[in-house]
């Protein structure tokens, strides 16, 4: 194993923890005007309302929707596939034939995860939100679990880079 496929494994395993914390917070999109009298914190398949200062009440809203259940989907199936390709890169230490599928596995968790951000704001139009696919209203924004999410995306990214050690010059 060298020092490139060393960088590789760390950073999918931060790309791995954010994706992970992104999907354990209902912060996909979260209200902007606090002066409204409560918070709405809308995530993939959940929904937690505060309403004048009371205990957040969450709930998960029927029906779910079908665009953020398959993102959800992504993104859980780019999770496995990054831990799996994390398992063989460290497998490549010993057998060096295991790092082809190490990149393979790499790859698909890094087209899973856009597939997941291209396929998330087309639920904005949800009655909840008031919104248009891509557009949120200006009452909304992004929250912390999206913002994880696109970290973990572009940090998945940058480690393909190095697992495939498209980096290095070629003579």
């Amino acid at each position: 194993m060298d020092k490139l496929s060393m960088i590789s494994g760390a950073l999918f395993f931060a790309a791995d923890m954010f994706a992970v914390a992104s999907l354990a917070m209902p912060h996909w999109i979260v209200s902007a005007e606090a002066e409204i009298g409560g918070d709405t914190n809308i995530g993939l398949l959940k929904t937690c309302l505060a309403i004048y200062g009371r205990p957040s009440l969450c709930f998960i809203p029927s029906p779910i929707r079908g665009e953020w259940l398959l993102t959800f989907t992504c993104i859980v199936l780019g999770i496995i596939c990054i831990n799996v390709t994390i398992v063989l890169l460290i497998m490549s230490y010993w057998e060096y034939r295991v790092m082809k599928f190490a990149r393979w596995l790499g790859f698909v968790a890094m087209i899973l995860f856009c597939l997941a951000a291209v396929i998330f704001p087309i639920g904005f139009d949800m009655d909840q939100i008031g919104g248009e696919p891509y557009q949120l209203p200006n009452n909304y924004r992004v929250g912390i679990s999206y913002i994880f999410f696109v970290l973990a995306l572009w940090i998945t990214v940058i480690s393909q880079l190095f697992a495939s050690k498209v980096c290095l010059p070629h003579f």
